[in-house]
């Protein structure tokens, strides 16, 4: 199509969109755990909701673009972008007037919209560039989800500036480029998919699917949801809890992000050199290695080389497992992407988020219960958080935790600024905080180091047991590169086959 860098330029700016997003809603996690009192299972599951929503979503979605079309689908995306963003502005109020339960309620249901909007654009965006560049889909991938980490990029940079603009202003950044995509959306004409032009039937699309390589496919790419979106939802305040600095956590993820946007454009030469499968092995690999350096990790310089060698490892994962569905199933790509999409994003929103959260948790209270068991009964959370099957934990208050790390300046500066109003409904929240840390403040110079100390301990052991993920990864990708090695220069019948088949003489 003559117009097939401006669709590019579309999706890109899509995934820009979602980058911003993710990127702010991840720095603002330490705001909402000071000002709504979140331990970390919860910030997890708001963080993992909208994950959630984006698998689910993409899945729907992906289902839809034979019957409804690449563009119908951008335009419904773009509306809810904007749904989600007018939501985030009554967060501050429904807290003060109903307290923490309700703004819980409000934050995940605008990340969970949020993110129906963006699982609706991944839907539509990888199967168009795979069709729109049937000669070189993986490296065309790599280049439209380099869109992904430059978002990131621009959302790192946008959290330096909380503190000084309020957080909703910040996370609503995101409908600059959402304008700009649904622009082109409207104005730009979209090709057909293959089941529209009749090449071949839906039902004929699912059967190509049914095999062994696919069902591994499927496996590995969860694990990609896991340690890729599911670890950046929390890696820029993990990173500034071991640095002990915001700052340095942002700028590390910053840093990583822009590594990943530069990289994403050479996927096609590497992947001409060692296979699809061979780049996907190798990162695997680097990023168990980068996560296991980060856990242990005590300096700026050790930090900035634990997180280069996560970043080489995470950059080609997403988009490349996509490029290996586009190159073996060629006629099935929308309903492969969208299953793919699916049960990535699935397992970042159900397993990620909230496991990464749990496991800090986890750690950080058995870790207290253990140094300080009278620090921990002042600084609990009032409610027990589960994860899956596993047991119950009551994890540390993020109010609390933030009140003795700045030994109660920003309590009672809300307080003094609330005035005579402070008495009133809409700060029954901001009372009952304040009203903990006057009660508890005697105790700050005995509890704010053992807090401290076990925030940090969970922040380690969370991010070291998740480097299990990618390791598990390698293995799989192992048994793909021998069970089901295609020759080179197949027809994509072939190469078809292969996946369904499994192993074959040649």
């Amino acid at each position: 199509m003559e117009n097939r860098k401006k669709l590019l330029t579309a999706g890109f700016l899509t995934l820009i969109a979602a980058g911003i997003g993710f990127a702010v809603r991840a720095g603002l996690l330490d705001v909402w755990s000071k000002q709504y009192g979140f331990t970390m299972t919860e910030l997890g599951q708001i963080t993992g909701g909208g994950l959630l929503g984006f698998g689910l979503v993409i899945l729907f979605a992906g289902l839809l673009v034979d019957f409804v079309g690449y563009k119908t689908l951008l335009v419904i995306a773009m509306a809810c972008h904007l749904i989600s963003a007018i939501m985030l502005f009554s967060a501050t109020p429904v807290f003060n007037a109903a307290g923490k339960d309700a703004v819980y309620n409000i934050l995940f249901w605008s990340a969970f919209i949020f993110a129906v909007g963006n699982g609706i654009c991944e839907a539509v965006i990888n199967p168009l560039t795979a069709a729109i560049y049937p000669e070189q889909k993986t490296h065309y991938l790599n280049i439209l989800h380099a869109g992904w980490p430059a978002g990131l990029v621009l959302g790192g940079l946008i959290v330096f500036l909380k503190g000084s603009v309020g957080w909703e202003i910040l996370l609503a950044t995101y409908l600059i480029p959402v304008a700009m995509y649904g622009f082109i959306s409207v104005k730009e004409p979209f090709p057909q998919t293959d089941a529209q032009q009749g090449s071949i039937s839906y039902g004929g699309m699912f059967a190509k699917l049914i095999g062994p390589f696919f069902v591994i496919l499927l496996i590995a790419h969860a694990c990609v949801g896991y340690v890729e979106l599911g670890t950046d939802s929390w890696i820029n305040k993990i990173t500034g809890g071991i640095l002990k600095s915001a700052f340095l956590g942002t700028a590390l993820f910053i840093y990583t992000s822009l590594l990943m946007t530069g990289l994403r454009f050479f996927a096609g030469p590497i992947v001409h050199k060692i296979s699809s499968l061979g780049l996907l092995l190798i990162s695997a690999c680097t990023g168990a290695v980068g996560l296991y350096l980060i856990s242990i990790g005590d300096s700026v310089p050790f930090m900035f080389f634990a997180a280069t060698v996560y970043a080489l490892g995470k950059t080609f994962l997403w988009p490349t497992m996509l490029g290996v569905v586009g190159e073996r199933f060629p006629q099935s790509a929308t309903v492969a992407m969208a299953l793919m999409g699916f049960v990535g994003m699935t397992s970042a929103g159900v397993l990620g988020g909230p496991g990464i959260g749990y496991k800090q948790d986890y750690f950080a209270s058995q870790y207290i219960q253990e140094q300080a068991p009278e620090t921990f009964q002042r600084v609990k959370a009032p409610n027990e958080n589960q994860f899956l099957v596993f047991p119950p934990i009551t994890g540390i208050d993020g109010a609390k935790a933030g009140m003795l790390a700045d030994n109660g300046e920003s309590i009672v500066s809300d307080v003094e600024i609330a005035g005579d109003r402070i008495e009133e409904e809409e700060f029954k929240g901001l009372r009952a905080q304040y009203k903990w840390w006057q009660e508890n403040k005697e105790y700050a110079s005995v509890d704010a180091e053992p807090v401290a100390e076990a925030t940090l301990h969970g922040s380690r052991m969370a991010i070291r047991v998740t480097a299990l993920v990618p390791a598990t990864m390698a293995v799989l990708y192992l048994i793909l590169l021998f069970g089901f090695k295609a020759p080179k220069q197949v027809p994509p019948e072939e190469a078809e086959e292969i996946a369904q088949t499994g192993p074959a003489e040649y």
